[in-house]
């Protein structure tokens, strides 16, 4: 029997901002969350310690990563995801299906599944919703993810649909092999930049049993302009009584900007992966550690921060390790972000039970001179072609 459950205490009169509790076999966490994204059953740099030290609740896991190095078989025989890396709160997998978007030079997709060639050791691999429920079962996670294709932008009309169509045969695959236990699904909203799309994948997906709902395809090379409109259009589309999840973003503002359309569930790999190329995100704004101008500087990384790294160590330290190349850049930096990450989204938690949360998200939006979503329009055609084929940028999150 799943011992998942979800409960909404209190919501924003203003806005869609809601505070919920989420519970798992392996503890639980109130909500809006941001998981830590542990790709490969670590986030890098962190241990669970400072994981914990740092405000993290939760974290996520990678299906197909794991699938491959070192197997979820060896996982389950060790205990499972959570005994294998030291980890004893909340963990969610992802299906596998962004890296069937991320990794599409290695693939070859049909309606049942994908096969694929490691990036590893170039070996061929199947990968369907029935093996996606098998490896995540066998990790133990408390959430999984339904197997979904990951429409890429830009999309045609027709290749959005047709996408959606096979997220909606998988979804249906992926219950039909998901074994329950302690474990909860979440099925996955697609539909790329087409509102009437996002409202048909919401409602084929909403009548059936999924404990969750999550909104995928966002964050994948599209301009703010298009993402706002569509969050803003899907995530009330999603049953109120279930969590909402967006996967793969984002920036603080996109963090505050969704919460205030009803989203409860973020994950991204923005905090550490930036962290690693020296940037930081501050109560001051963004931060780059490497400037000349924080090689003499005694002030500490954020003032406002009472982390390990901003309370020990000032920025001229930390130029000094990123420009020396030390692990010791990532670790610091790394436990900075995670820990800004996790006091921006007990912020939004405290403003929604406090009645102010207006005024958080207008001081977000302007410390990161973004703006809000309840003001940004869409285009009145999005393009359906890239500008250059030739140059594919890597998606931020995921």
């Amino acid at each position: 029997m799943s011992l998942f459950k979800f409960a909404i205490s209190k919501k924003d009169h203003e806005s869609g901002a809601r505070l919920g509790r989420l519970h798992t076999a392996h503890g639980w966490v109130d909500t809006p969350v941001f998981m830590a994204v542990g790709t490969q059953g670590t986030v890098k740099g962190m241990t669970p310690v400072q994981l914990r030290e740092a405000g993290v609740g939760m974290v996520l896991g990678n299906t197909y990563h794991l699938m491959l190095r070192p197997t979820a078989e060896l996982i389950a025989e060790l205990g499972g995801l959570h005994r294998f890396m030291g980890w004893d709160g909340p963990i969610l997998t992802d299906s596998g299906g962004f890296q069937v978007f991320s990794l599409a030079d290695l693939t070859k997709r049909t309606d049942d599944g994908v096969t694929f060639r490691s990036h590893i050791d170039g070996a061929k691999h199947w990968l369907d919703a029935k093996r996606s429920m098998e490896v995540q079962r066998l990790l133990g996670s408390d959430v999984v993810m339904a197997f979904d294709d990951c429409t890429p932008y830009p999309s045609t009309r027709e290749q959005t649909e047709a996408s959606m169509r096979l997220t909606h045969r998988w979804a249906d695959m992926s219950l039909d092999h998901f074994q329950g236990g302690q474990q909860a699904l979440f099925g996955i909203v697609q539909g790329g930049m087409f509102p009437d799309l996002r409202e048909e994948s919401a409602r084929v997906l909403c009548e059936k049993p999924f404990h969750g709902f999550a909104i995928g395809g966002l964050s994948v090379g599209e301009s703010k302009d298009l993402m706002y409109p569509i969050l803003r259009h899907t995530a009330p589309l999603l049953p109120d009584e279930k969590p909402r999840y967006l996967m793969g973003v984002g920036t603080p503002a996109d963090l505050v900007n969704a919460v205030s359309v009803g989203v409860d569930m973020f994950d991204c790999v923005m905090p550490t992966r930036n962290a690693r190329n020296g940037y930081a995100f501050t109560s001051e704004g963004a931060v780059s550690i490497k400037k000349a101008e924080n090689k003499r500087s005694e002030k500490a990384l954020d003032p406002a921060c009472s982390c390990y790294t901003c309370k020990n160590f000032s920025r001229a330290y930390l130029n000094h390790v990123f420009k020396a190349n030390e692990i010791l850049s990532s670790v610091l930096m790394t436990y900075h972000n995670l820990a800004y990450y996790q006091d921006l989204m007990a912020s939004m938690r405290a403003a929604i039970q406090e009645g102010r949360f207006a005024e958080l998200k207008s001081r977000i939006l302007s410390t990161y001179g973004a703006e809000d979503i309840e003001t940004v329009n869409a285009p009145e055609r999005a393009p359906t072609s890239s500008p250059n084929p030739s140059v594919a940028e890597e998606p931020s999150c995921g």
